[in-house]
């Protein structure tokens, strides 16, 4: 397991350091073993909605692309953001190179008798990525004919 985010690294290992219970560290550690991240290509931002009188969401896009076997492949990614985190998407313009952060979220419902399934990808931090466009320094070195003259080879083959 790895915990990337800080914060929640600070968090469990002060809740280790204090001798939580184990219901406490269950919780924490939930959240990292669904967490994951992206990178790609923001493609589209979406209103913020409000679904009930306490729950708001808002969604977004991303496009990422990758070569497989020689085929580029490109995937479309949908986001949502919930609650006070729908204004992550605030600071960041369509075709910005992002990195999201995202917890895997599934609920079941029944509906007329038949059960229903959704898959969520809760956005809970969005980061820029710095594309560097700079070729690296090249490095010249200049062959002297002459140089090796003074090296003893004394190699055995």
């Amino acid at each position: 397991m790895q915990i990337r985010d800080i914060h929640h690294r600070k968090l469990f290992l002060n809740m280790l350091y204090r001798n939580a219970t184990p219901f406490h560290l269950h919780l924490c550690l939930k959240q990292f073993i669904m967490s994951f991240e992206i990178t790609g290509k923001l493609i589209a931002i979406y209103n913020i909605v409000q679904r009930t009188e306490n729950f708001k969401t808002r969604e977004f896009v991303i496009e990422k692309s990758e070569e497989i076997n020689g085929r580029l492949i490109t995937n479309y990614i949908k986001f949502q953001c919930v609650q006070d985190r729908t204004s992550i998407p605030d600071r960041f313009n369509i075709g910005d190179e992002v990195k999201v952060l995202f917890n895997l979220k599934g609920s079941k419902w029944t509906k007329d008798g038949k059960e229903n399934y959704i898959t969520n990808l809760d956005a809970w931090r969005m980061e820029h990525i710095k594309l560097t466009q700079e070729a690296p320094p090249e490095i010249h070195q200049e062959f002297d004919a002459n140089a090796g003259s003074e090296i003893v080879d004394d190699l055995p083959f």
